[in-house]
């Protein structure tokens, strides 16, 4: 049949088929299996055939309304790319220069809401060679893919100027909320320029009237967070800050600021983060490595090399009278240089709540002012300090095979609020800590803190059974 003929005979699709059906029951016992095939391929074709006429007619009906035929485009262009290799987004192909001069944030934006709206593992690409400048940026969620990529190839820079700093979102500079999958990754060094900020009194400065000291990475309901790769220096204060996110993994990160630089931790963890992975990566800043706050819980960290700093913290904990919770904390294979604290829980007087299942091990310190403490007097420079009859429970803390040296005479330190349970089932084993002065001994003090000890050096005699 002709297109003509067949338009003729045959009011519908439906009624062709019929008819086939029935010529085909029909003659049966005429048909070979070369005729079947012939047969399904005329199906075949018919069906594709009907099926291009109605993709024009959609066409033709659009053609009346411009934004509609657009819409259909981007569609069927989206469609046929997603058959294929996940899409990538180039910040340069959005404006960006990246000559370290010019404000790319705009252009990081427009990238990051294509991004975002994508379906289909997208990436977002930051190419070698460039230095991009920008200013205190939102990358927000909820996104479509199931998974978001961020390569950082190119080096990222924030404003030298702090009068250039506005518009903070929960005072930071690179600040990611709601995203899902996240993953960022590369060779890329990220600059907080933080030296404009650490001489400005306070923690909390604030300059025009919005920015405080920013956070270089904030991340805020993540989920399945994933940073590898990447290059952290200078932050003005907390280098990377996780808040309420479940299944973060880290590794082979690098992060360093000066030893005087204050308040600049590596890695901060707090407010209901939990199961995390920390694992061989450098950090070296003025505050803490890693910080574990209230409510943390299943957290592995390990292959960890920190120093200069503070060390790896849990807490501080129980600030003006809070309840707090952490728990299930693994630190191990570590290693810690020149460092102001080894492996250290920190508590205020007050507090309330437990910090209980945490475990040390396989530590190696060299020249660690204080290698092993727990303080429940912390009180962050000494201020508004009194004794309070509350105190954050500490439980079920282990150390074991840490060794090491240090400049101090006092190498462990169970430093325990009065209150009644504040530190119980404290266990040592395998404890070598010797002082870096060959003629003197170290020593281990304790206050009101509950264990047992296993062949330590320096012996710990003074735990409460």
């Amino acid at each position: 049949l002709t297109n003509l003929e067949f338009q003729l005979e045959f009011k519908s699709f439906k009624e062709f088929l019929l008819y086939l059906g029935e010529k085909w029951f029909k003659e049966l016992k005429l048909l070979d299996l070369w005729k079947l095939f012939d047969l399904v391929l005329l199906l075949i074709y018919l069906l594709a055939w009907f099926c291009f006429k109605l993709i024009l007619k959609i066409l033709v009906c659009l053609c009346c309304n411009q934004d509609r035929v657009s819409i259909f485009l981007v569609f069927a262009t989206s469609f046929i790319l997603h058959q294929g290799l996940a899409a990538t987004f180039d910040v340069t192909d959005y404006g960006a220069i990246g000559d370290g001069v010019t404000d790319d944030s705009q252009a990081f934006q427009q990238a990051w809401l294509d991004v975002c709206y994508d379906c289909e593992n997208p990436t977002m690409n930051l190419p070698s060679e460039k230095l991009f400048l920008l200013s205190p940026i939102l990358f927000q969620g909820p996104c479509n893919s199931t998974t978001i990529n961020i390569q950082v190839l190119g080096n990222i820079t924030a404003p030298q100027n702090i009068t250039e700093w506005v518009g903070c979102e929960n005072d930071s500079w690179l600040y990611f909320t709601g995203i899902s999958g996240l993953i960022i990754n590369g060779t890329g060094q990220i600059n907080g320029q933080g030296a404009t900020w650490w001489n400005i009194s306070g923690r909390a400065h604030k300059v025009n009237g919005t920015c405080h000291k920013p956070t270089a990475m904030h991340f805020n309901f993540c989920n399945d967070l994933q940073l590898s790769g990447l290059n952290l220096v200078n932050s003005s204060r907390n280098h990377i800050s996780i808040n309420f996110s479940t299944g973060v993994n880290i590794s082979n990160i690098t992060i360093t600021a000066p030893e005087d630089s204050p308040n600049t931790d590596g890695i901060d963890l707090s407010m209901s983060t939990t199961q995390v992975q920390i694992m061989n990566s450098t950090i070296q800043t003025g505050d803490d490595c890693i910080s574990i706050n209230t409510g943390c819980s299943d957290i592995n960290i390990t292959g960890i090399s920190c120093g200069p700093g503070h060390g790896i913290s849990v807490g501080s904990l129980g600030v003006n009278e809070t309840f707090v919770t952490v728990e299930n904390i693994n630190v191990t294979n570590c290693t810690l240089q020149g460092t102001q604290n080894g492996v250290r829980i920190k508590t205020w007087q007050g507090g309330m709540g437990y910090a209980r299942f945490i475990n040390f091990e396989n530590i190696n310190l060299t020249n660690v002012r204080h290698p092993i403490i727990i303080d429940q007097f912390y009180c962050n420079g000494a201020h508004n300090c009194g004794v309070e009859p509350n105190a954050v429970q500490v439980s079920n803390v282990t150390y074991k095979d840490i060794f090491g040296t240090t400049p101090s005479k006092i190498a462990i330190n169970m430093n325990c609020s009065d209150n009644c349970t504040a530190c119980t089932s404290l266990v040592f084993e395998q404890i070598n800590i010797t002082t870096v002065f060959p003629e003197k001994q170290t020593l281990a003090a304790c206050n009101n803190a509950h264990g047992q000890a296993n062949s330590t050096l320096p012996p710990i005699t003074c735990l409460l059974t």
